[in-house]
């Protein structure tokens, strides 16, 4: 009785389509690491933006006339909000105190409208050692959800991202 070898075929293939299945697996997970980073990119450019913004608009506000002096504007900055809509020009204009505040405003809500559902509020709190102070606050819509709110926390499908800072006279 002759026995005959049976050659084994097609192991190769196999072994060929595992080797697909698991690379295909390896590269989708660097594809969603990607994705993830581009977002946190972004929410880190948006972060940085709304601080920046804040700081500028503070500067401002010290800028324009210190309050111990007379016509000190810094208490009439409590009230700024973006989404009201200012216009002064004061770069080609000498403009009086209160409008430089306008201009100010106008200035900053061309700012924070650059990030996504951007708005800008600023606030008065009384202080026991300083006083008032101002509360300037940016806010905006940082994870996507379609926020168009007006606080600072809470439900995220609402509420937007918001950074505050706080000014002294």
């Amino acid at each position: 009785m002759l026995v005959k070898n049976k050659i084994q075929q097609g192991v190769t293939l196999i072994e060929a389509m595992i080797a697909l299945l698991v690379i295909s697996v390896g590269l989708l997970g660097i594809a969603s690491l990607q994705i993830t980073a581009m977002s946190q990119n972004a929410s880190s450019l948006n972060h940085s933006q709304a601080v920046w913004f804040a700081y500028n608009m503070s500067d401002r506000i010290r800028a324009n006339t210190p309050i111990q002096l007379p016509g000190g504007q810094f208490l009439n900055y409590n009230g700024i909000d973006t989404s009201l809509g200012y216009a002064q020009d004061c770069m080609t204009l000498n403009c009086t105190d209160a409008q430089m505040l306008v201009a100010d405003a106008a200035d900053w809500e061309t700012m924070v409208q650059t990030l996504p559902a951007g708005r800008g509020i600023i606030t008065s709190t009384p202080d026991p050692l300083l006083g008032t102070v101002l509360q300037v606050t940016v806010m905006w819509d940082d994870d996507g959800t379609g926020a168009t709110g007006t606080a600072c926390s809470g439900n995220p499908a609402v509420d937007l991202t918001c950074y505050t800072l706080t000014v002294a006279p």
